[in-house]
């Protein structure tokens, strides 16, 4: 377990809690954290969804800028990939992934809530990509997943105004996905990870998988991708159990085993 991130567990569902205070500032050690705990939600098979949650007062307010404010070029060409590989790690975690936002989300802080599936946040929060102030661009995912997610116009409008998004905007514009209030965040991202404690893993992880492959390429290979990953799973004992309880049984009353 980290020091500054750590992978909490309870009904089958993961937390990834971030826990720098005061505002944590994604430091090098914490990025190699969160590498390691998205690492360990992804291997552990008591681990069936996943909440990221930086706490009820920030999720993280973008990178350590004291730790940056010196570094050369040839040092971020070093660091680069490694900064944007730790916060991938959490978008290839082969599980539901909800961020839980509260306080801010700005820069690195956006960038890694922008690699879970979806985003709950407080009806207070604030997100944002606010490295244009300091005379750089994003460098960890925020102009490829932001400009995915709500368009490359509302996107380079993020980007180069380094604006604060209020959450009645993020809303509306397909940022987040739910807003809730403050106190509620995280009981709610809990309760939306927990609908897939019992449900079909490996066709929860092959729907993620089809999904996220196929935004990547064309409409033809994406069908291909769709078509292998559906063929796939009629190897699996939860199609069974989950196609036998409909017959029997009726919609919705499978208990599956994640086999």
């Amino acid at each position: 377990m980290g020091e500054l991130v750590r992978l909490e567990v309870a009904d089958a569902v993961g937390t990834i809690r971030l826990d720098r205070p005061k505002m944590n500032a994604l430091d090098v050690a914490m990025q190699e954290e969160i590498r390691a705990a998205a690492a360990e939600a992804a291997a552990r098979e008591d681990v069936r969804a996943v909440v990221v949650y930086g706490g009820d007062r920030v999720f993280a307010a973008g990178a350590d800028i004291v730790q940056m404010v010196d570094m050369s070029y040839t040092d971020m060409v070093a660091r680069s990939g490694a900064l944007q590989s730790s916060l991938s790690a959490v978008a290839r975690i082969p599980k539901p992934v909800v961020a839980a936002i509260c306080g801010y989300a700005l820069g690195g802080g956006l960038e890694l809530a922008l690699c879970a599936d979806v985003r709950f946040c407080a009806d207070d929060a604030k997100v944002g990509q606010p490295e244009i102030q300091l005379g750089i661009m994003p460098g960890a995912g925020g102009t490829q997943r932001l400009a995915r997610l709500v368009g490359p116009s509302r996107a380079k409008d993020i980007v180069f105004t380094g604006r604060l998004v209020g959450a009645d905007e993020a809303l509306r514009i397909g940022l987040v996905d739910r807003v809730e209030p403050g106190s509620d965040v995280y009981a709610a991202a809990t309760a939306w990870a927990g609908r897939f404690a019992n449900g079909p893993a490996f066709a929860l992880r092959a729907a993620k998988e089809a999904i996220d492959r196929g935004l990547e390429t064309d409409l033809e290979t994406g069908l291909e991708i769709e078509r292998q990953a559906f063929s796939g799973l009629f190897a699996t004992e939860d199609r069974v159990i989950g196609m036998r309880s409909f017959v029997e049984n009726g919609p919705g009353k499978a208990e599956f085993e994640g086999r």
